[in-house]
């Protein structure tokens, strides 16, 4: 699941301590992608109709798919910046671990099941049943690739900046060759292996970041002797904060801009989990509601696990290093985490520090694929199945003609992403991460909500809210800090940020479910009681569904 996420400014540090281990790291990388190539292969090889493509058949059992929307929500973004936020901010950056999985529990409670049950493929399946087809799907379909081109864009451009500079690649060509290589990486796992190749690499991608987090946790807690409170007071003396560090207050409640700030990022996350497209697909791979239910709980258990390592992590890397060390590595932090596995393992030049090093950066290589394979397949899913099959065919394309597109518009997604990733390498990818969320919590979550749980819902709502959650996130990030007028900015040389808060949750978020309000008091049209019965009885008890 990703909070902001710079990579701009790179990891000269860790690039520097792989030195002559570089050939080590080239080979695990290898490994990965040959061994989950092979994976796609085999899984291409099973999928046959659209179910298959969009749905992994709904084979997978409730553990599964819980390790597999683990493997989509553990992105770079979580395992980078969490543990860089703490390192730098002590306490407040803790609070992002909360933050996402508290988020979870929105899933759990309010869309899980009710999403299973109502829907076939997408999103737009559950608005469609009750409402107007071709607005409402062209409305979600646009609101999913919205979001999840922008995602793509945020984590392939730190893929592209991570792998050249460890690799040592410092000329824009090479730059642009790695982001390259994510694209085209992307396009054959979804092309080739539709859901079920992409549930498998998000599968063994969940294993291999919770193995090698535990290693680094555990090496951590060694060189404390396995004593909490000596890891937070030597991160407490080290950061030159004191014991301000592991108290509230130090990075958010400063100014009342700052505590507005917070609260405006944590309603983001918090709420746009629940409406990230990667994420609801997932709900479509099981059999039954039951099944969707335990792989939530499943997921909350795994990702739980992780963010509670993301804490030593953070504080680890805080005790071991200072912070000059980790800004002058990368402003925001994010590199705290494969600086604290060089040091641990012995430092800059050892073999030691050489393998860790290269095992956590090959790590967050798997993870920015593995998000990215889920990304892709929801905004292709979403174009083929909700406009190409239901607004431009109208209903009568073929299960073949369906999937054909959906393949197609992997590949002009991905060639976009690639073009985007590449003019994008050198950017504080921070407004791309917010927008996605700020997007899915203002404009595909209310509108879920009130197509599930509010009868006198109509189609002029959804559009109100799905067109005026989208439209305000995108202007408020836009005339945000985060966009211009500060030094960490994508355009720091010019000041045209009028809004003051970094993440525009707090305002786009209320107005999407205010608009959802108005736009259906205000329509003409009534809503059809008789067809919201059945979405009920279908939500609640799974009758009738797929």
């Amino acid at each position: 699941m990703s909070q902001p996420l710079s990579l701009a400014s790179g990891l000269p540090l860790a690039a520097e301590g792989a030195g002559e281990h570089r050939p080590l790291i080239i080979t695990l990388f290898a490994v990965f992608v040959v061994a989950t190539l092979v994976i796609t292969v085999w899984a291409g090889r099973q999928t046959r109709d659209a179910a298959d493509f969009y749905a992994g058949g709904r084979q997978f059992t409730g553990f599964q798919n819980g390790l597999a929307v683990s493997g989509d929500y553990m992105s770079a973004a979580s395992f980078l910046g969490i543990a860089g936020a703490i390192a730098l901010f002590g306490y407040d950056g803790f609070l992002y671990s909360i933050g996402f999985l508290v988020a979870w529990l929105v899933a759990l409670l309010l869309v899980a099941e009710p999403l299973r049950n109502s829907g076939r493929y997408t999103m737009g399946d559950v608005l469609a049943y009750r409402m107007r087809q071709r607005p409402v799907r062209t409305a979600a379909g646009a609101s999913t690739i919205v979001v999840s081109i922008f995602y793509l864009l945020a984590q392939m451009a730190g893929a592209g900046v991570l792998v050249s500079l460890l690799l040592g690649i410092t000329s824009d060509g090479g730059k642009v060759a790695i982001v390259a290589l994510v694209g085209v990486l992307m396009i054959v796992y979804v092309t080739i292996g539709g859901m079920k190749g992409t549930t498998w690499v998000q599968m063994v991608k969940a294993v291999l970041l919770i193995v090698g987090t535990v290693l680094i946790t555990v090496l951590i807690l060694w060189k404390f002797h396995f004593n909490v409170s000596e890891l937070l007071g030597k991160a407490a003396e080290n950061s030159g904060k004191g014991s301000a560090f592991l108290e509230p207050g130090l990075k958010y409640g400063a100014t009342a801009t700052s505590k507005l700030d917070f609260l405006s990022l944590g309603i983001a996350l918090v709420l746009g989990t629940a409406g990230l497209p990667h994420i609801l697909i997932r709900f479509y791979t099981v059999p039954t509601a039951k099944a969707a239910r335990k792989s939530v709980n499943w997921a909350i258990g795994i990702i739980g696990v992780f963010y509670l390592m993301t804490i030593v992590l953070g504080f680890g890397a805080a005790a071991l290093l200072k912070p000059k060390e980790i800004t002058d590595s990368n402003p925001a932090g994010n590199t705290a985490a494969p600086l604290a596995a060089l040091e641990i393992g012995g430092g800059s030049g050892s073999t030691g520090g050489a393998i860790l090093l290269a095992v956590i950066s090959a790590v967050a290589f798997a993870t920015i694929l593995a998000v990215v394979a889920g990304l892709t397949l929801a905004s292709s899913s979403s174009f083929a199945h909700d406009i190409y099959a239901n607004v431009i065919r109208k209903g009568k394309a073929t299960e073949k003609e369906e999937v054909r597109a959906a393949r197609w518009a992997t590949v002009a997604i991905g060639i976009v992403s690639i073009g985007l990733g590449a003019l994008a390498r050198d950017l504080n990818v921070a407004g791309l991460v917010a927008l996605a969320f700020a997007v899915a919590a203002s404009a595909n979550l209310p509108t879920i909500l009130y197509s599930l749980f509010w009868k006198r819902f109509t189609t002029q709502g959804a559009l109100w809210s799905i067109y005026g959650g989208l439209a305000s996130s995108v202007l408020l990030v836009l005339f945000s800090p985060v966009v211009s007028s500060k030094p960490s900015s994508m355009f720091p040389d010019v000041d045209f940020a009028w809004f003051p808060l970094e993440n525009p949750g707090l305002i786009s978020i209320p107005l999407g479910f205010l608009l959802g309000i108005l736009g259906t008091l205000f329509s003409k049209d009534e809503a059809d009681k008789g067809k919201y019965a059945e979405l009920e009885v279908r939500s609640l008890t799974g009758t009738g569904a797929h």
